[in-house]
């Protein structure tokens, strides 16, 4: 489907908050909550990050002195740091941004709001656990709003923020919010995104970002900075099932040891392991996590691991318990993507398909609904692979459900893909 769509044709079941390495970044730290922003232009993205940065206090000096040359601080400038952002009033790029409260810490990704960079949300939200998608109170919910609540629920992003922003424009009335925030609530519904917060704010006034607002004595709710220090952080859920992508191979003392970080799940010494996508099974006799030996060893760790059998493992390998869910060994891959580059993707088009550690040659066998997919699109499509690949559905594994699609001529990464159960 191409961009004139608002949503993939259906969305899978909530999944937990797990990424794919073969996307973006590492795994949420505990006690830290990665989140991004979405909107449209102007509906003030970056000055609703810039308050949270000042009200939290987590603005240097000079950083405040920067944009306070005219006196009123433009709070918008402490994320917008291109000059061709600063030139044009826009945001182009992702803007990262590290902060932290007494009660938690942050990554926060501040993402474009221009259709033209669709696909830099997906880049700043492939990791996230929460989305704030903001909306001009006066507006209300836009078509690029619809494309921002689409893209969250095709990564499954596990908790929304609806911040309905300038409330001060409409004289702080609940009527406008309430209309605002049935209607996404119909979206939500729509798109099956399982949890939304709504909450009226005035980011330029400050008004129920970190501090309650006086002029809204109809809402009861949370502030943004509230809630974001109370929302539940599952990143590294123990309880999905472990899979570990062998990264490096390591000969030590005339043994294998097998290097890589754990994406998911807990694996412990004794564990049954099988090994795909060959289907070997071993036991694992020893794990290190930095040079010191462990009993267990859980999501987000980076360990090396010793088995009990001599086996052929090599990078790109990936090890699953034999007594849990075991991916699907598979070459034939259906996924949703949304397109990142400006050449178009074509059916018949050859591309390298990375996933988590491993690199497979590929081939698009189909698209939905499209005679190609081009930047900023959303789609589905079918791949065919020249190897057997160990995958989730992504509604099920943020980690092993993902994937990039890259041109094999010049190394320039196509595709972000989403595997789906085929229909």
């Amino acid at each position: 489907m191409s961009t004139a769509a608002s949503a993939p044709a259906s969305a899978p079941a909530p999944a937990p908050a797990l990424a794919s390495a073969s996307v973006v970044g590492p795994l949420t730290e505990v006690g830290t909550l990665r989140l991004a922003t979405a909107g449209s232009v102007d509906d003030g993205k970056s000055t609703l990050v810039g308050r949270l940065l000042h009200d939290s206090k987590s603005v240097l000096a000079d950083q405040l002195e920067s944009i306070s040359r005219t006196g009123t601080p433009d709070l918008a400038l402490l994320t917008d740091g291109l000059r061709a952002e600063r030139e044009q009033g826009i945001t182009i790029d992702v803007a990262y941004r590290y902060f932290a409260t007494p009660r938690r810490r942050f990554v926060l990704a501040d993402t474009p709001g221009h259709v033209q960079y669709t696909r830099n949300m997906v880049t700043g939200a492939s990791t996230a656990e929460l989305t704030i998608i903001l909306v001009d109170a006066r507006a209300g919910v836009v078509a690029q709003t619809r494309r921002h609540a689409a893209i969250a629920a095709l990564l499954r992003v596990p908790h929304v923020v609806l911040a309905v922003n300038k409330m001060d424009l409409v004289a702080y009335e609940e009527a406008p919010f309430a209309a605002i925030e049935a209607e996404f609530a119909a979206l939500a519904r729509e798109l099956d995104i399982p949890r939304v917060t709504t909450v009226p704010i005035s980011a330029l006034a400050g008004d129920n970002v970190v501090e309650p607002s006086a002029h809204m004595p109809w809402y009861a709710g949370p502030t943004i900075l509230a809630h974001l220090e109370t929302v539940p952080v599952t990143a590294n859920a123990p309880t999905a099932p472990a899979r570990f992508p062998v990264q490096y191979v390591i000969r030590h003392a005339g043994s294998r040891h097998y290097a890589g970080r754990l994406v998911s799940g807990t694996l412990r010494v004794g564990d049954a392991v099988a090994v795909h996508p060959s289907g070997r099974t071993s036991t694992i006799a020893a794990l290190d996590v930095l040079g010191t030996p462990v009993e267990e060893a859980r999501a987000g760790t980076s360990l090396s691991l010793r088995l009990t059998d001599d086996l052929d493992v090599a990078r790109g390998d990936l090890l699953s318990p034999t007594n849990g869910p075991a991916p699907t060994v598979t070459r034939d891959i259906h996924a949703a993507t949304c397109h990142l580059a400006d050449q178009p993707l074509r059916v018949g088009q050859r591309v390298l398909l990375r996933h988590t550690t491993r690199t497979v040659r590929a081939v698009v066998r189909s698209l939905a609904d499209a005679d190609a997919l081009r930047a900023n699109d959303l789609g589905r499509v079918v791949l065919r692979t020249a190897d057997p690949v160990a995958v989730d559905p992504y509604a099920e594994n943020r980690w092993t459900g993902s994937f990039l699609l890259i041109d094999p001529s010049d190394g320039t990464t196509l595709t972000a893909g989403m595997a789906q159960l085929p229909r």
